[in-house]
């Protein structure tokens, strides 16, 4: 038995609790793994919350929160390629194990070796604000010197695409609260603070001719007051609000395989993607964790140290 916090049922931060359960038989295409560390996500609440059901595996409540981490593979299931017993991996779990517990099940074509050199805390955090930074940038395709606006900078997944871009020699805008000026701005982002200034009005003075990409981290009223910055609509690339194509702009193109989870440790490695972490909590101290990214009062990544 091990412990785990999750979920009695759909809901809000009442619904959570900490609960032991055996550890779970890896099936076909996943291997079990202790694990070291959990990143912390607000798909996580988002989940919790009932609104991602295809992420559930259909596994029975109570069900564990957390959809990446970073640990060592114990066991293997059917049909598993390139991952071995012993293995140090990170990755997805994308058929409803959960990660904050003290084992889990990850989808094995979803799930890479960290490469030596690589810490399993920065492993943790890629899987999802990495691979979501490099399949954003993809996506656009801007060349060296272009412009881009990253609306809502100061969150994990923001400072990623504001690092991966400024290394691609893009020039970087940012918007965010007031606290998350000092990260943005060590990575380079001339900053915008929303709660302080007119977003459009000081975007607009910053670059003129309009950016020639935008990728939007906050959505809602926020995603269609920047929108309009854009010099070409279908450059506007939201990674949480699926209503963009109503404005011209694209969701995001996830892609959630080894190879791209390679390339983001390759990235991590080489500093590019050197996620900068702000809070590491013990898995007692979980739900103080997800609070802190629910509430948005975090800048950078949270995790969870399980062992």
């Amino acid at each position: 038995m091990g412990q785990a916090w999750g979920f009695g049922r759909h809901g809000g931060p009442e619904v959570q609790e900490f609960f032991d359960r055996p550890d779970p038989v890896p099936g076909r295409g996943e291997v079990l793994i202790r694990v070291d560390v959990a990143g912390v996500n607000p798909l996580d609440h988002f989940l919790r919350a009932g609104l991602v059901p295809g992420l559930d595996g259909g596994r029975p409540f109570p069900r564990v929160l957390g959809v990446e981490a970073a640990g060592t593979v114990l066991a293997r299931g059917e049909d598993v390629d390139g991952l071995e017993v012993g293995d140090a991996v990170f990755g997805f779990a994308l058929t409803g194990g959960g990660t904050y517990a003290e084992t889990t099940v990850l989808s094995a074509p979803n799930t890479a070796r960290i490469p030596a050199g690589l810490s399993a805390t920065v492993a943790a955090t890629l899987p999802v604000a990495g691979t979501t930074a490099v399949d954003a940038l993809d996506q656009l395709g801007l060349p060296a010197g272009a412009t881009i606006l990253v609306n809502g900078v100061g969150g994990g997944v923001g400072l990623a695409v504001a690092r991966l871009a400024a290394a691609r020699e893009l020039h970087v805008v940012g918007t965010g609260s007031a606290a998350k000026r000092e990260p943005a701005e060590t990575v380079g982002v001339r900053f915008v603070d929303y709660t302080a200034d007119d977003v459009v009005v000081v975007a607009r003075e910053l670059v003129p001719d309009g950016f020639d990409g935008i990728v939007d981290l906050v959505g809602g009223p926020s995603l269609r007051t920047v929108a309009p910055l854009a010099r070409d609509p279908r450059n506007v690339i939201a990674v949480g609000d699926q209503s963009v194509p109503d404005i011209g702009g694209r969701f995001v193109e996830r892609r959630l395989d080894r190879v791209n989870l390679e390339r983001a440790a390759r990235l991590a490695l080489d500093g590019v993607l050197a996620p900068a972490i702000t809070a590491v909590h013990p898995l007692s101290d979980a739900p103080a964790a997800l609070a802190t990214v629910e509430n948005g009062h975090t800048s950078g990544k949270v995790v969870i140290k399980v062992t």
